[in-house]
């Protein structure tokens, strides 16, 4: 069904129903409400480049992934993410332009699709502590938004963070308050925002109850499986081991957990383990009762959400940045218990 069949359908005008649809204020709640109830019972979808002709915008979001040397971007996490975001564009008409670039080329990449009108935002991914492409999507005139923050940030700009900070610091507290004392953390690379945030709510936890963190209990990395068993094997060869541990990221845990029990060891009765679980979809952590504890935040929803806020920026530009902050929920699951 096109715009004129829908419109002979409602008894009104195309350029009512396309108003209606774009959600413009000049039409009234009752006519939107019913214009787009009829969208959905007809099937009918905007053509997204008949609307980008009329509107002048390229109807596409930019994501921009480098090929990294230092770390992996394209990773499951950021594949549920996508799929939230690709949900959204595609309720809302718009495509997705998903640009793989070396490094070195990824300044150029974001003028390229500024200079050719390629996309009317971007979401930007993967936040350092000190993160240069903020101002320089700042400095071209490019709508962005932010998964995740950047501390060293000062200026204002938009973003939907996890609440880390938090997450970890109510992980390492409920880890204190089973009686571990030597807890380890086995974090992502510091140099990126939410691991630096991580390591700040483990610290002030330990620092909340007059403790103070052993540096040769914590590790920083690329969060994968491998990097989780090479860490807990070398933090159990000590001559005081941990009694827990604090692991950045669900795949990850599998390392942790794989190193644990080649040793003879049980999690939660030996060893404790509390994880961060991004709810992957293909990724699941255990059945009703939790394989790990986590801090558990959707990935996905993540998407959705920064979808939304970037559209809504693209549409509105006069209304100023909005921030969102989602919080972490603790599972308890089965790898934990009382210190031994």
């Amino acid at each position: 069904m096109n715009l004129k069949e829908l419109s002979r359908q409602l008894g009104l005008s195309q350029t009512t129903v396309s108003r209606a649809l774009n959600g413009y204020p000049e039409v009234n709640e009752t006519t939107r409400d019913r214009v787009r109830q009829a969208a959905d019972q007809f099937g009918y979808r905007p053509n997204a480049r008949a609307k980008g002709l009329a509107t002048g915008q390229s109807m596409a979001i930019g994501h921009v992934i480098t090929n990294s040397t230092s770390h992996e971007m394209v990773n499951p996490i950021f594949g549920d993410f996508i799929s939230g975001a690709g949900e959204i564009y595609a309720k809302q008409g718009y495509d997705m332009v998903l640009s793989i670039v070396r490094d070195r080329d990824e300044e150029q990449a974001y003028r390229e699709l500024k200079a050719k009108g390629a996309v009317d935002g971007i979401i930007l991914h993967g936040p350092c502590n000190d993160e240069p492409r903020i101002g320089l999507l700042k400095s071209i005139g490019m709508p962005f938004l932010v998964h995740g923050r950047a501390s060293n940030e000062t200026g204002d700009y938009a973003w939907v963070d996890v609440n880390n900070r938090q997450a970890f610091f109510r992980a390492t507290a409920f880890l204190l308050d089973l009686g571990h004392k030597r807890i380890a953390l086995v974090n992502g690379l510091e140099a990126m925002d939410f691991a630096h945030r991580r390591r700040e709510g483990f610290e002030a936890a330990l620092a909340d109850r007059g403790l103070v963190a052993d540096p040769a209990l914590m590790r920083t990395g690329e969060m994968t499986e491998v990097y989780g068993y090479t860490s807990v094997n070398d933090l159990l060869d000590q001559d005081a081991p941990p009694t827990a541990f604090l692991v950045s990221s669900m795949i990850s845990a599998l390392g942790v957990r794989r190193a644990i029990e080649e040793r003879g060891l049980k999690m939660g009765r030996d060893i404790s383990v509390i994880t961060h679980d991004d709810d992957l979809s293909y990724l699941r952590n255990g059945g009703d009762v939790p394989i790990f504890t986590a801090t558990r935040s959707s990935v996905r929803l993540a998407g959705q959400r920064a979808a939304i806020r970037l559209l809504k920026m693209i549409g509105r530009p006069d209304v100023p940045f909005k921030h969102e902050l989602l919080e972490a929920e603790l599972m308890v699951g089965q790898s934990t218990g009382p210190a031994p």
